[in-house]
């Protein structure tokens, strides 16, 4: 399989932003690597539509990777609460084979790519808000946490992000110390990503290759490359995300969900 230099030269820089972003903010880094691999397949003459799906497929199988890096950094700082991750897990699941194995292979790419912009674009307002909740809000019961997984497991499936975006503004409403939901929430990013996974592959298995090295709506060069250069990173984000102002982390997290809110407005509409 010939990959042009200057392709991995570019997916080696994605992986290593997305693995400091995964430890740093607890995302799995798919809100960076879709809107960055769609530009890229796109580049090398892959439909538009279905870049935007070959992209959020190759983005959530190397959640797979990156988050078991990431999660372990966070848990040797103690900052995971395994209470309300085992909680919400089975809810993830669900939510996550639905998207992947049926609604992904139902809708439009630039749907896709219009509903990235909007989630991730609504979350970033609610950062930089920075209400802080009610005193003495807590996590829902059982069945309230795993319906809130479920959710979560669907929308994350739709648009290849580890689920972040959504669990660390819902745990921050819940009073969830920060640091916590970030670490929380990166262990959540591998039942997220298993299941999504599982879900493209069943939607995507009888798929003609849009490129070579591409199995289905994965790209598997890139999830190569970038889960290599990720896993090495994530480890230092996670050091990083225990010693920076909380607020500062909120706003670093905001101002890039809107960078790429942007990014994929300009797919979804090009």
């Amino acid at each position: 399989m010939d990959i042009p230099l200057l392709l991995i030269a570019e997916l080696l820089a994605l992986g290593i932003g997305v693995g400091f972003l995964a430890g740093l903010l607890g995302i799995g880094g798919g809100m960076m690597m879709v809107p960055v691999m769609t530009y890229l397949l796109t580049q090398r003459g892959v439909e538009p539509g279905l870049a935007v799906k070959m992209a959020i497929a190759t983005s959530m199988a190397s959640i797979l990777f990156t988050s078991i890096s990431s999660v372990l950094a966070h848990s040797r700082l103690g900052a995971v609460r395994w209470d309300i991750a085992r909680a919400m897990a089975p809810g993830i699941v669900v939510g996550g084979l639905a998207a992947g194995a049926g609604a992904f292979a139902l809708l439009k790419g630039q749907g896709l790519a219009l509903g990235f912009a909007i989630f991730i674009g609504y979350t970033a307002l609610m950062m930089f808000r920075n209400q802080p909740p009610r005193p003495g809000r807590q996590m829902p019961g059982a069945v309230g946490t795993a319906s809130v997984g479920a959710g979560i497991g669907f929308v994350s499936g739709l648009v290849g992000a580890g689920g972040a975006f959504l669990s660390v503004p819902f745990m921050s409403w819940c009073n969830v110390p920060p640091r916590h939901a970030v670490g929380t929430s990166a262990a959540l990013g591998f039942p997220i990503a298993l299941a999504s996974t599982a879900g493209y592959i069943i939607s995507g298995w009888q798929l003609a290759p849009a490129l070579p090295g591409a199995w289905g709506y994965i790209y598997l060069p890139a999830l190569a490359i970038v889960a290599a250069a990720s896993m090495t990173l994530a480890p230092t984000g996670a050091r990083v995300a225990q010693k920076i102002n909380v607020v500062l982390l909120k706003r670093i997290f905001a101002v890039m969900l809107l960078a790429l809110a942007a990014s994929m407005l300009r797919q979804a509409f090009a």
